[in-house]
């Protein structure tokens, strides 16, 4: 039975009530609720339901009187007349007041009823399935929705986004792992004239490197062993689009050299072909990685990073945003118990005190994890301290028990902070409060690893 579409049966004759309640309910899909006064019918508006069918000559209340009662309370909810006169004025009177229909109590009502309440289900239906469409679009070309916050930082990322989106400038997105780099990729696209074409994502990392040019560029039939027939690879599918690489710090250097020539050229040769397509495809990189550092160190062309570089967005790591941190987990929570029927939560002083302490290492990504298990943990309607399950044990709790020299101490306490930032040395550097060619000395004598 579906509890969301409810119907109330509103009849002070007991019989009548009964034969209206057992004819609407042979439709499963209908909740249905009998009354038989104005009075009990105003006491459970609360219940909000979809349609009432309204006897107009209630002895305590007459038809008019209460279907206005019930327009003031919700004007969403449907009304149905249903009278033992035929009268035209009075039918007229209650259509202009907002009633859905007028039935005459005859051998026809209970067919003419069934027919209006099916009607304004599917009305109900189409309106659900559009007020979701509209939430999902909503939430794509909205930037204020799909990156949430109010700190000056991410302030700062709306003005990017929206500067990127009004042209075809390549954007290079970096951060922390969790922060949101494909999400800003998506806002890019879903706010530029490319919106209407595709918006095709490839995780470089996630593909083996022996797969990727074909993965990238396609390939032929017979190309290879394996290739049985012909593929169309991403630049093709992303065509008039837009293509989003994500870690594009871990790509190969043979293939960095193709990809250079592929946006220098605007055209793709498939594996096994002889044939130039060209493209046109608006470009979105992501790493976490310091693309100039692994210049640097190379193990990134030069050449393709200057290329690649176009319009930087560097997205700050959760602990650095202030109280967005309230914000995002009051967000994910109303969103996780939106998905899962459960009554909105609220997050105590407590609970607050406690997120706003913690470092987040796996910033935006992590907060949502931890709130829907919030949610599920909660009893009733409150998420207390406790139910924060943070990470019990930090990775430096126990250091100072063990017997080790003062310059062992502070390489663990380096390198514990350089893997946090993802090998990161200007912001490692940076929140320790030391020069950043220390690090570099201490990486280039082997006594540091960078990831």
């Amino acid at each position: 039975m579906n509890q969301g579409f409810k119907i109330f049966v509103v009849e002070d004759d007991i019989w009548y009530c009964k034969l209206l309640e057992y004819h609407l309910s042979l439709n499963p899909d209908y909740d249905i609720k009998k009354m038989h006064s104005a009075q009990e019918c105003l006491a459970h508006l609360h219940e909000n339901p979809a349609i009432i069918t309204l006897d107009y000559s209630l002895p305590d209340k007459n038809g008019v009187a209460l279907l206005q009662a019930i327009k003031t309370f919700n004007p969403d909810i449907q009304v149905i007349i249903i009278s033992g006169q035929e009268d035209v004025g009075t039918a007229v009177e209650l259509l202009k007041l907002g009633a859905y229909d007028y039935i005459v109590k005859n051998e026809d009502t209970k067919e003419r009823l069934g027919n209006t309440v099916n009607n304004i289900r599917q009305t109900c239906l189409l309106k659900e399935e559009i007020d979701s469409l509209k939430e999902e679009l909503g939430a794509k070309y909205d930037i204020s929705k799909a990156i949430i916050g109010n700190s000056d930082s991410i302030k700062r990322i709306y003005t990017l986004i929206e500067k990127a989106a009004k042209s075809n400038i390549t954007v290079s997105i970096t951060g922390e792992t969790g922060t949101g780099k494909e999400l800003v990729g998506k806002a890019i696209h879903y706010n530029s004239d490319r919106r209407q074409k595709p918006y095709v994502t490839v995780n470089v990392a996630a593909i083996p490197h022996e797969l990727l040019e074909s993965e990238l560029f396609g390939h032929e039939k017979g190309a290879f062993t394996g290739a049985i027939t012909r593929r169309i690879g991403k630049f093709e599918e992303a065509h008039q689009g837009t293509l989003f690489l994500d870690e594009i710090g871990e790509l190969d250097l043979s293939l960095q050299a193709k990809l250079l020539r592929v946006l220098q050229e605007k055209e793709i040769t498939r594996i096994g072909g002889n044939n130039t397509l060209a493209v046109d495809v608006r470009i979105i990189v992501a790493t976490h990685r310091n693309l100039l550092e692994e210049v640097k160190k190379g193990n990134f062309r030069e050449d393709l990073y200057y290329r690649l570089l176009g319009l930087p967005i560097t997205l700050p790591p959760l602990r650095d945003r202030d109280t967005d941190i309230l914000i995002l987990a009051k967000h994910f929570t109303d969103a996780f118990c939106k998905e899962n029927k459960y009554s909105k939560k609220l997050i105590t002083a407590g609970a607050q005190k406690k997120l706003m302490a913690y470092n987040f290492p796996g910033n935006v990504r992590e907060l949502r994890a931890l709130m829907e298990l919030a949610v599920v943990m909660a009893e009733g309607d409150i998420i207390e301290e406790e139910d924060i399950s943070l990470p019990a044990v930090d990775a430096l709790g126990n250091l100072l028990d063990q017997n080790l020299t003062l310059k062992d101490y502070t390489t663990r306490i380096i390198q514990h902070f350089l893997d946090k930032n993802n090998g990161n040395v200007i912001v490692t550097a940076k929140k320790l409060d030391i020069g950043k060619s220390t690090i570099y000395k201490m990486v280039q004598e082997r006594e540091l690893q960078v990831n």
